[in-house]
């Protein structure tokens, strides 16, 4: 834990008690503040009071008595409407903050300029995240990792001058840290994404602008339009990614499977890494790079890191063989963009898709159809994705998953191709049939495994 001691004696108001906000009422009684905490779950409530932590209905309490508002990054902050506490907040003064401002003003008061690697971006910010901090544990360094990937920052220790804190931040929880300042700061790209939650796409990548504005040095893919205008409009140190042929000056470039400087000197070789197939990947590791780079590594340190990692679950996650039948659990792509990132990494693939199907379908994957052998439809989607693949791609009407895996791993069998890919990409969300992306993806491996 890092207590949090920035509050010490003062009040402290705090609107939801999720995991990340339980940790934080917990940091915050533990640095010495007074925390009043709620939430519209009551089981929540109820499983804070049994901590210690004081619970009420903030609609009830005296505003001009807190020092702040820590805010639950779920709950809407300006949009579509802000949340009663927003609007009771800001008609009293008080500030609107989150866990990872506590965290920034932590590190400022205890251990000012600790290694701090804050990444953000619309795709990819995960495995990113678990990249860097991979390559520097296996270097022997100390890091802490967590943030959106899971664990709450204030579960983490203390930042300290020999400690990395390698941490994935939303664009939620950067609108609450106003003081954020990384050391690194690592922005991958900015596609249209919770503009319900934003507005606009323009306010949208001017909250993950924020991130790269305020570090030391700054890493940026620049392969969409609003991340190069970013990367254009910073003033301090920036390393600029691309996936292509030429790295731009002082930059990075990934293609063919391998990094290369600016100086055309091959900085990785990442063919033969299953986890890090797919040009998506090939920047997520330039990226990485480029930080550990920048955080004292050598090639050798870097190498070896890159070999050994062990990806994440449910992203193109390898899941077992059968002879030449590999099978790839990608169950986090629940919309067409995240599927098409695995239909670009595999030829001979026997696609696995459905579920509660995203606004636009699959259409926008027919560049990708000549990569698919045949295909086998699951959930309430099945209709639409027959439709859409009508006269371009053979399909399979399955209904569920366990029908879909054993035919999918059937027919794969029976293929000449040199390595047969059964994959689990749904280009949908979970819910019709799952109570999530990682039940869906663990059934699916439970599935292979015991078809082994």
């Amino acid at each position: 834990m890092t207590p949090v001691t920035t509050f010490t004696g003062r009040s402290v108001a705090l609107f939801g008690l999720g995991g990340s906000g339980l940790a934080t009422a917990l940091a915050l009684k533990a640095g010495g503040a007074r925390v009043l905490a709620c939430d519209d779950n009551p089981d929540s409530m109820a499983r804070a009071t049994a901590q210690g932590i004081a619970t009420a209905d903030l609609r009830d309490a005296d505003w001009s008595d807190f020092a702040a508002l820590v805010l639950a990054p779920g709950v809407p902050l300006t949009h579509p409407v802000p949340h009663w506490t927003v609007e009771r907040a800001q008609a009293a003064g008080v500030p609107i903050i989150g866990d990872i401002e506590l965290f920034c003003r932590e590190r400022a008061r205890i251990a000012p300029g600790a290694p701090f690697v804050a990444i953000t971006g619309t795709n990819g910010k995960s495995t990113t995240t678990a990249l860097i901090a991979h390559l520097l544990a296996q270097a022997g360094r100390d890091v802490q990792m967590g943030g959106n990937i899971g664990t709450a920052i204030l579960s983490l220790a203390p930042p300290a001058q020999d400690r990395v804190h390698v941490i994935e931040l939303s664009s939620f929880q950067i609108d609450l840290t106003p003081s954020l300042a990384p050391s690194v700061g690592v922005l991958l790209n900015v596609t249209p994404d919770h503009l319900d939650r934003h507005g606009t796409l323009d306010l949208y990548a001017a909250i993950k602008a924020r991130l790269v504005a305020g570090s030391d040095l700054a890493v940026v893919g620049i392969d969409d339009a609003p991340s190069r205008a970013i990367a254009d409009a910073l003033t301090g140190p920036v390393v600029r990614v691309h996936v292509g042929d030429v790295a731009p000056e002082g930059g990075l470039a990934a293609h063919d499977g391998a990094v290369f400087g600016s100086d055309g000197a091959r900085l990785a070789d990442l063919t033969g890494i299953g986890t890090l197939r797919g040009a998506h990947n090939w920047q997520n590791a330039a990226v990485a790079i480029a930080v550990v780079r920048a955080l004292g590594l050598g090639p050798e340190a870097i190498a070896a890191g890159l070999r050994s990692f062990p990806g994440l679950p449910h992203r193109m996650e390898e899941v077992g063989r059968r002879g030449r039948v590999l099978f790839v659990n990608d169950s986090k792509a629940t919309n067409a963009d995240s599927t098409d990132k695995a239909l670009t990494a595999f030829h001979d693939i026997h696609w696995i898709l459905g579920g509660k199907a995203k606004a636009g379908g699959i259409e926008p994957l027919a560049p990708l159809f000549d990569r698919v052998a045949h295909a086998y439809l699951i959930g309430a989607a099945t209709d639409a994705f027959a439709a859409t693949l009508e006269g371009r791609v053979p399909y399979t009407r399955c209904g569920t998953l366990d029908v879909a895996t054993r035919a999918a791993a059937e027919a794969a069998s029976r293929s000449p191709a040199p390595e047969p890919v059964v994959l689990l990409s749904p280009a949908c969300a979970s819910y019709d049939q799952f109570r999530s992306f990682e039940d869906r993806g663990d059934q699916f491996r439970a599935l292979v495994k015991a078809s082994a």
